[in-house]
């Protein structure tokens, strides 16, 4: 069978163009799954016979009608499809579900076709995906190596080409370590936004749904189909119209992002991946962001209450009464991380509490003046052996760059960023609030596009681009003086979801007056046709819709106008009308507003 590709487009290209039809590829998909059993990717691979009724709904419609028509998927099985056993990777716990999760009934009315359950660590608990009586899930690209999990065969069924997407699940990494080691997409969605009725819990106040997938393109269909909010299920929250956006929208052409600072970075002793990290940084800088190292302690702090704290006896309820009755039907590994959870406090539960209310604080202040977050998806890359040899201190390592997600209530996408010398892909995470799950992807997508990597281990180019370039609603605005992050007014751009794009310096035609009056003290910044200075300024993406707020805020004699900066852009930015200049204090030749407050200190 002469496919391209397994992306959305392209099938219905196919479709469209008589190549083959659904029932064609799902035989062709399922002929190839079995050839490729000793990955260890699915638990209950379907028959033909179970997938023709899913099948024959599409006889009356066409790709023109349903999203997903005739588009195969995998689901991990922890998640229900009616009539298939569910099992969470634990015999003694399998059931026949009697109806399908929320999510996936939402699939399959959109045309998407179920091909069968994959593999995961026991219970959800694990970045491994070694973690399973059903086998270690191995690697897409090197089966000596760890596939990463829980969502384990999730990842490795996409990333080998037998489905176009497939459903994960994500607690502490699930739905990212393993599209990080497959070359692969994962989006962690916002907490909520897509349904877990019909999900077996790991911890419920904290688990999402999450999606594996090839292109950004792709992501942006699944996760319009899937975030639909689900009256049944009590942690369901509505998506805002800020993230509902019906095209896929290209990053701006100036952005900034967040990195940890450089010490706090741990690739465990992979030199290549730090190598592959910092070659990330520089292509975004390439692509027009302004890196920005933060302090990423409070996210570390974070992410240690997840398994430190009390989280973990959200576990423990989820597998009673079988841990209290039949102990011995979980793996080792997974009944001691779950049996912690057994004697924890109301005093450690309100604690923990505290402390990560501390933590988001500090948090989404660091975050907010960015427009996301880069880290790496995992630190190193892990052999199947190596981590048999030491399953919890290996797997605790994986979680260094996931643990602190859902407790602090982010969105994140993992996103393909190169591969080391033994051909091993390694991955980056763009990270930001929740709700901000659209605008991820659109800068998923410009990274994603930019280095032209083939799709999972396939030999699939990337699809050529088809998102087109639309007003992201979105203007900068050059500041100068008490506007500046952390000077006394930054919090009104703050409010208005403005975020820090570059620290840089105007052209040098201009003067640099501090007005009488205060506080707050205030600058006045006018270009002079001789003898200027370049003047220290920032540069912040406003929503333009909040333009007119802001401009109604700013007292006389300042006002919005065109500011040049040092390498010949004119942006929108604080001027000052030239009268002001009498009276004010010439503070031009200290070159900035923060030199000159030093000067008061």
């Amino acid at each position: 069978m002469n496919i391209k590709n397994l992306t959305i487009r392209q099938l219905h290209k196919h479709y469209r163009d008589g190549d083959f039809n659904p029932q064609q590829l799902c035989h062709y998909l399922l002929k190839q799954a079995h050839e490729l059993g000793d990955y260890n990717t699915w638990i209950y691979l379907m028959s033909e016979q179970e997938i023709q009724p899913y099948l024959d709904r599409l006889q009356e419609s066409s790709p023109e009608q349903q999203p997903l028509y005739g588009i195969p998927f995998a689901i991990k099985d922890n998640i229900d499809l009616a009539g298939i056993p569910t099992t969470a990777a634990c015999k003694d716990y399998e059931y026949i579900a009697e109806h399908s999760a929320f999510v996936v009934s939402q699939l399959i009315a959109a045309g998407a076709i179920p091909l069968g359950k994959t593999n995961l660590d026991q219970f959800a608990t694990g970045l491994v995906g070694t973690r399973s009586p059903y086998g270690a899930t191995r690697n897409a690209f090197n089966p000596d190596y760890i596939s990463g999990g829980s969502s384990a065969g999730s990842a490795v069924s996409v990333a080998q080409g037998l489905a176009s997407f497939s459903l994960g699940t994500d607690t502490a990494g699930s739905g990212r370590v393993p599209a990080g080691f497959n070359n692969l997409l994962g989006m962690k969605p916002s907490r909520g936004l897509l349904s877990n009725q019909g999900v077996i819990p790991a911890c419920r106040t904290l688990d999402c749904v999450s999606i594996f997938a090839t292109t950004t393109e792709d992501l942006h269909t699944l996760f319009k189909v899937s975030a639909q909010y689900d009256q049944q299920d009590a942690y369901s929250r509505r998506n805002p119209a800020s993230n509902c956006k019906s095209l896929p929208v290209q990053a701006p052409a100036l952005f900034s992002f967040a990195v940890p600072m450089q010490q706090q970075l741990e690739f465990f002793g992979n030199a290549q991946y730090r190598q592959l990290f910092n070659n990330s940084i520089e292509q975004l800088e390439k692509l027009g962001g302004h890196k920005h190292e933060i302090d990423f302690t409070p996210f570390i702090d974070a992410a240690r209450l997840l398994y430190e704290g009390p989280w973990v006896t959200e576990r423990y309820l989820a597998t009673q009464p079988l841990i209290d009755e039949n102990p011995q039907a979980l793996m080792d590994v997974t009944r001691s991380i779950i049996i912690q959870g057994k004697d924890k406090s109301a005093c450690d539960a309100f604690s923990s509490q505290y402390k990560l209310r501390a933590c988001k604080q500090i948090t989404d202040d660091l975050l907010a003046a960015y427009d996301f977050m880069m880290t790496p998806t995992a630190g190193t890359h892990y052999t199947i052996d190596e981590v048999n040899k030491d399953p919890v201190q290996l797997n605790s390592n994986l979680g260094y760059y996931t643990n602190y997600m859902n407790l602090l209530d982010y969105a994140s996408i993992a996103v393909p960023a190169g591969f080391t010398d033994k051909d091993l892909p390694f991955g980056v995470t763009l990270v930001s609030h929740a709700f901000t799950d659209q605008k991820l992807l659109s800068f998923a997508h410009t990274l994603q596009q930019s280095q032209q990597l083939p799709l999972g281990a396939t030999d699939w180019d990337l699809p050529a681009d088809s998102v087109t370039k639309i007003d992201d609603g979105y203007t900068n605005l050059v500041v100068c003086g008490a506007h500046m992050q952390d000077l006394p007014l930054n919090q009104q751009l703050l409010e208005r979801g403005a975020t820090l794009v570059e620290q840089c310096q105007s052209s040098a035609d201009y003067k640099l007056v501090a007005l009488p009056g205060g506080p707050p003290h205030r600058p006045g910044m006018l270009r002079v046709s001789a003898g200027g200075n370049a003047i220290d300024v920032e540069v912040w993406r406003l929503p333009v819709d909040q333009l007119g707020s802001f401009l109604q805020g700013i007292p006389q004699p300042l006002g919005l106008g065109k500011v040049e900066l040092y390498d010949g852009r004119w942006e929108t930015g604080f001027i000052c009308e030239g009268y002001a200049e009498s009276g004010a204090q010439d503070i031009s030749q200290l070159g900035g507003w923060r030199a000159y407050l030093k000067t008061l200190d």
